[in-house]
């Protein structure tokens, strides 16, 4: 165990452990048809995710021409998340590989957490529902260390550092979001393939890049 590099492992949520936009979307156009609109195809829905559940309603609503003030986006933000909150676990799932992975960290020492932009109470009940939550010494959400400090900032990653009494931390996420966190936090970072980008995946810019879950263990072995 001593031999493996890495004491801390860090893991976005949305589209790096858990398919959530088999929920996110249905949520996402319950909100677009209250506000008028029609829905849009969960396809796209899943390049909207990142930022947190507000700027992946925005994109949509800029999609269909709409740009919202900040009451509109707040009625219509508080429509998606209760929809989103009542069906959060109806269709979402972990992705292939995932649980056996964490459960291979653990295995070699490794305290594993959660950081993600989405916010701390959804995150734990997703988690909670999906029988996930024990795998995690540590879950920060985009509203745990306050109101200005989801990713890029790097607050949420160094908290759950230090909550995991670790030195030695790696990132694991699907967005620049993450990965401009792990870069401020002066973790290295693995991006995955697959899940929910932001920009075109050759441009994530992380540190090495999987296609599957069962590749992490050997890409943060050569990693370090």
């Amino acid at each position: 165990m001593s031999h493996f590099p890495f004491d801390t492992i860090l893991f976005d949520l949305d589209g790096t452990l858990v398919d959530s936009n088999r929920d996110l979307a249905p949520a996402v156009n319950h909100a677009l048809v209250y506000a008028g609109h029609g829905p849009i195809a969960e396809s796209e829905i899943r390049n909207f995710i990142g930022g947190g559940a507000a700027l992946m309603l925005r994109r949509a609503l800029e999609a269909k021409g709409e740009q919202p003030s900040e009451e509109r986006m707040a009625e219509l933000t508080d429509v998606l998340l209760k929809h989103y909150w009542a069906h959060i676990a109806d269709n979402t799932v972990p992705f292939d590989g995932v649980i056996a992975t964490l459960d291979g960290l653990a295995a070699k020492g490794c305290k594993l957490a959660v950081c993600t932009n989405k916010l701390e109470k959804p995150a734990r009940q997703l988690l909670d529902a999906l029988g996930m939550t024990h795998h995690f010494t540590a879950i920060y959400g985009g509203d745990t260390c306050g109101p200005d400090c989801s990713k890029p900032q790097p607050d949420m990653l160094l908290a759950a550092i230090k909550d995991c009494g670790g030195t030695r931390a790696a990132m694991v996420g699907d967005s620049t979001y993450d990965v401009r966190a792990a870069r401020n936090a002066e973790v290295p970072v693995v991006t995955l393939s697959f899940g929910y980008h932001d920009v075109p995946v050759s441009e994530l810019g992380g540190d090495v890049m999987i296609e599957h879950f069962d590749h992490l263990i050997p890409a943060l072995e050569k990693l370090a």
